[in-house]
């Protein structure tokens, strides 16, 4: 049978996850909004009551910032995804020490000369 803290450890991972997931989703609905204002902002300039008299200029300032909204919501994506793909724990590496039965050999090389070949 689970031990109590192991459920209490469990429901708090469960509450973090679906807090993660709410926040999630409130990013992409205001992404959703910021696009949906672009692309009115867009038609307004292409067919609106002065489309005839606006600069063609405009309206690849228009397709440049939706391409500029899409690249920060495609890249905040891949962080997402790259986030959620790590494992939960760090990867146990053994750097820096030998096993104990190979033998332990110091040795010290010194220089030469211990004079600066630039002459200093």
């Amino acid at each position: 049978m689970p031990k109590t803290a192991d459920l209490l450890e469990e429901i708090a991972a469960l509450k973090a996850m679906l807090i993660a997931e709410e926040a999630r989703g409130q990013r992409k609905d205001e992404r959703i909004a910021r696009l949906e204002k672009l692309v009115a902002a867009f038609k307004q300039a292409v067919f609106g009551r002065k489309s005839e008299k606006s600069d063609p200029d405009q309206f690849e300032l228009a397709l440049e910032d939706l391409e500029t909204a899409m690249a920060v919501i495609h890249a905040e994506e891949d962080t997402e995804d790259r986030a959620a793909k790590r494992p939960a724990k760090p990867r146990a590496a053994n750097r820096g020490s030998l096993p104990k039965h190979l033998p332990r050999i110091e040795e010290v090389i010194e220089p030469d000369s211990l004079i600066c070949a630039c002459g200093g």
